[in-house]
């Protein structure tokens, strides 16, 4: 039966596997190292790779000078850890509301959005107010009315200025573009890839401040640890992609 199938695992013996070895606190906003695929908070990374360019676990190296454009969001375990913890995203979201509103700066719509559904979707199972039918064609619904009316405008913006560097590509009409901080480096290549009718988006280098962005950082980061002290527009060169030996 599917009674004697199931087994209980207490959290404390999974927990090597969703915490941060830099901080020893569960992860927040997952980052996995591409060469190693070891897994620590974002911030905590970004910190230790300003000084280091080797994984905190193994100990590889992950770039010998630019050891930030080889680390990426993982999504997959962020939502794995929010899952497994009970509590844990609602009071994450809870401290960067705060930690906002003590600068006294505007909450990110993204972080607003998910502290709001979170809360319903709690409150919604809490109280058995919702019907299991009813809930998922109203949750489709207003997925598809986001969907159709949104296009992430909730989200923090980011504005970008994206210059060519290459007599090889023409430059873009409209070079000034806005769009959501969460979204990534691959978008903006599909993007100009797109605009400029090239065979593959796979042709293209993006980079800020003569460094080569890997294609998973999101706008969102590469401001953080590129821009932080700039002035907007986020400032991004594009030109074809050089092949190192």
């Amino acid at each position: 039966t599917p009674k004697m199938l199931t087994r209980k695992i207490k959290l404390w013996d999974i927990n090597a596997h969703i915490t941060c070895r830099l901080c020893n606190g569960y992860l927040i906003d997952a980052t996995t190292v591409t060469e190693c695929l070891h897994t620590f908070c974002r911030s905590c990374l970004v910190k230790y790779l300003e000084e280091n360019n080797t994984c905190p676990t193994c100990r590889i190296v992950i770039h010998q000078s630019h050891p930030l454009q080889y680390i990426g969001h993982d999504r997959t375990m962020q939502d794995i850890v929010y899952k497994l913890v009970p509590g844990l995203q609602e009071a994450e979201m809870k401290k960067q509301r705060e930690f906002y509103h003590k600068l006294g700066m505007e909450v990110p719509g993204d972080i607003k959005g998910e502290t709001c559904s979170a809360k319903q979707h709690l409150d919604s199972h809490r109280n058995g107010e919702t019907k299991p039918d009813e809930n998922s064609n109203k949750e489709t619904s207003e997925e598809k009315q986001e969907e159709d009316n949104d296009y992430h405008r909730s989200d923090e913006q980011v504005s970008i200025c994206l210059e060519c560097n290459s007599s090889k590509l023409r430059g873009l009409k409209r070079k000034w573009i806005r769009c959501s901080a969460q979204a990534t480096v691959l978008h903006l290549k599909k993007f100009i890839a797109k605009k400029l009718n090239l065979s593959s988006f796979n042709e293209l280098d993006i980079l800020c401040n003569e460094e080569i962005l890997g294609k998973d950082h999101t706008l969102k980061f590469v401001v953080v640890t590129r821009w932080r002290f700039k002035k907007a527009p986020l400032l991004l060169h594009y030109r074809p992609k050089m092949d190192l030996l």
